[in-house]
């Protein structure tokens, strides 16, 4: 890309405007590149990488709310001396040249802990990474998403009409290959102008650290009931209709998976919902369900009917309980102050002092401090905060600035919160 048409914005105070009209981005700078869909053309792609200079940009598209899981259907990248470059990974499976290539290179990601599963399954691992949403996040940007921050540090303003497209489709639109080269064109514009301000605020430590959390994290850890996600679960009645959603809800998934179709787009959570509650026996009180549709609701009627009648057969001894399991950790927060009132009293005063840090810092509460592990060290109340911060996975920066407002809060609270009990869990609570 080269130079950018402004500066970056600036610092100095809370806020920042401009007189400045957006210049109108709806197709690439550069153009549409042709779509690498053989093994040849990756080799020739490869090729060009290497010969590129600085850090390159990288995103990837998915198929969410179409197919099932999140594999990657479309990668694309940018190098400055490079160009664009659009992958095919379905026709192109196995990426792992580029990260070969690309060895030591800084990878410029917008978002990256939404693509770097994707992009790992495809054999694309980084060893440096920079993303711009989390940059922006520790400069205080109001918000954050690609397109914002582009039209504010940069001043273009970028065609995003395609952003919840089935990327699955094959043959894919011009149209939708010109959006996908628009979103790592600028990238590495976008992340030159956010180094300037991590500078000017002294917050290129901070950033360091945080990418670098980033690209080792782990993947989060699957739930033990994942079906109790399912949308209205908790407003169901009855230990015998609460297993008719755990039924369905693991039939649905089976299907999904089969088919490769996402599961809402078999069965929505209302339908089974309401299939739970009305309890058919067969299939024609199935189908006087009103609100069971879907595209499968009726097509595969006889797999609904069947976990349903297994779900009203089953063993009272093997029906689900009406709470959740207990997870590791302390109880949801929601009952501290009834029930735990010294883990509430010193969370609050650790709350006061985070967000106090983080008026001054310009950082989000939550970027100063993740949540649970700020419940976790107040719940604990460890004598050596420090080295709980640590085990907990707080980066350095972050127990520098906040061992010492939590022992404080500690201190001045003293106590133990108690022994939670069944109460503290409170059907399909979910943690902020």
């Amino acid at each position: 890309m080269g130079a950018v048409p402004w500066a970056p914005r600036s610092v100095a105070g809370d806020a920042v405007t401009r007189e400045v009209s957006l210049i109108q981005l709806g197709e690439p700078i550069g153009g549409i590149p042709q779509l690498v869909e053989t093994p040849d053309a990756l080799s020739e792609a490869v090729g060009r990488l290497a010969a590129g200079t600085g850090p390159v940009a990288i995103d990837s598209e998915r198929a969410s709310g179409f197919r099932y899981g999140q594999r990657a259907y479309l990668v694309q990248l940018f190098r400055q001396g490079t160009g664009a470059i659009l992958i095919d990974p379905i026709a192109c499976p196995n990426l792992s040249e580029l990260s070969q290539v690309l060895d030591g290179v800084e990878w410029v990601l917008h978002a990256a802990s939404q693509d770097l599963p994707s992009l790992a399954d495809t054999g694309m691992v980084p060893q440096r990474l920079f993303d711009t949403e989390l940059a922006g996040r520790l400069l205080g940007y109001p918000r954050v998403g690609l397109a914002v921050m582009v039209a504010e540090a940069l001043g273009y303003a970028l065609a995003k009409e395609h952003s919840a497209a089935d990327w699955s489709r094959r043959p894919l639109p011009a149209s939708w290959l010109a959006y996908a080269v628009l979103d790592v064109e600028l990238l590495v514009d976008l992340r030159d102008a956010l180094v300037v301000e991590l500078e000017l605020t002294g917050k290129t430590a901070i950033a360091t650290q945080e990418f670098e959390a980033v690209r080792l994290a782990r993947p989060p850890a699957k739930r033990p009931e994942p079906w109790r996600r399912t949308s209205g679960a908790h407003e169901v009645k009855g230990a015998r209709r609460l297993a008719i959603v755990r039924e369905l809800w693991n039939a649905r998934d089976q299907v999904a998976q089969e088919r490769d179709l996402a599961p809402g787009r078999l069965l929505p959570d209302t339908a089974i919902i309401a299939a739970a509650e009305a309890a058919p026996r067969s299939l024609s009180e199935l189908r006087r369900v009103r609100a069971f549709t879907g595209r499968a609701a009726f097509s595969d009627a006889d797999r609904w009917l069947e976990a349903i009648n297994a779900a009203i057969q089953m063993p009272r001894e093997m029906l689900p309980s009406l709470r959740g399991p207990r997870r590791d950790g302390p109880p949801p927060h929601r009952s501290w102050p009834t029930k735990h009132p010294v883990a509430a009293a010193r969370l609050a005063a650790a709350r006061h002092a985070i967000n106090e840090a983080s008026q001054t810092l310009q950082i989000p509460p939550e970027n100063i401090l993740q949540p649970d592990i700020l419940r976790q060290i107040i719940w604990s109340a460890p004598e050596d905060v420090n080295q709980a911060l640590a085990i907990a996975g707080a980066r350095p920066w972050q127990r520098d600035l906040t061992a010492a407002m939590l022992a404080q809060a500690i201190a001045a609270h003293p106590g133990t919160p108690g022994e939670p009990d069944d109460s503290d869990y409170p059907e399909d609570d979910d943690e902020d």
